[in-house]
């Protein structure tokens, strides 16, 4: 037995070192050719990811499997653009407004909002089809859980007095032509000894669960005492973007 072992191992040291062997097939493609399934007792398991290759099968153009390193980062990468390309968020849609700030009142708002006459122009993530420019308000394109941002600074932000009618910001629903005030924040003021102070900056950030065609407006609530020139120089701005449905 020994003598057809020792035998054996001659003949493949004979065999040209660029010779290419083939298992399972006369013709071999590659420096080892297996035609058929292969068995693997037992490997030993890496301590850490890096420094190693994964071996992937690649099939050509012909139909033949060829067994190639693959560096794992590869892997990663191509699984996070798959996600990317296939979770593109087409509902976002981002806004700010910095100057020449209009407040609008319409009949079927509830009294005392005044909406902000965003632009689409005024778009800073989204797509402008999202947006209407004749009412200022945002369409919802699917049903689902949203989550909205608003934040409003009326004029400089601090005022030295406290501001009568609470005024304060608000988003509101339009849905089958009844409007609706699903959030709303007032400016927070104060009455001390020496000087009373009304901080005029605030922001509303949550969850809202819409539907498909509501339509989202962004404003202030009992706003109708403000100063119109105030009110010129304030800055507001939004966000909008669907997270579940």
């Amino acid at each position: 037995m020994k003598t057809k072992i020792c035998s054996a191992i001659l003949s493949l040291i004979a065999i040209n070192a660029f010779s290419q062997v083939g298992i399972g097939t006369p013709t071999p493609l590659a420096m080892l050719d297996v035609n058929g399934t292969m068995k693997i007792r037992s490997t030993p398991a890496a301590p850490a990811l890096p420094g190693y290759q994964i071996l992937a099968v690649n099939q050509n153009i012909g139909g033949d499997f060829q067994v190639a390193q693959v560096n794992p980062q590869m892997i990663i990468d191509a699984a996070v653009n798959t996600i990317n390309v296939n979770s593109s968020n087409t509902s976002v849609y981002a806004a700010k407004k910095t100057s020449g700030i209009t407040l609008l009142s319409l009949g079927l708002f509830p009294t005392g909002f005044r909406v902000v006459d965003f632009l689409q122009t005024e778009r800073t993530l989204g797509t402008a089809a999202l947006f209407n420019d004749t009412d200022h308000t945002y369409t919802v394109p699917t049903n689902g859980v949203y989550a909205i941002g608003f934040t409003f600074r009326y004029g400089t932000g601090l005022q030295a007095a406290v501001l009568t009618n609470t005024p304060g910001i608000g988003i509101l629903r339009t849905r089958a032509g009844v409007a609706t005030i699903i959030d709303s924040r007032a400016f927070s003021g104060a009455n001390l000894i020496v000087l009373s102070l009304t901080i005029s900056e605030t922001s509303l950030n949550s969850l809202y669960t819409l539907q498909s065609g509501d339509k989202i407006s962004f404003g202030l609530t009992g706003s109708s005492l403000l100063n119109a020139g105030l009110i010129d120089t304030s800055v507001g701005s939004f966000f909008i973007y669907k997270v579940s449905n």
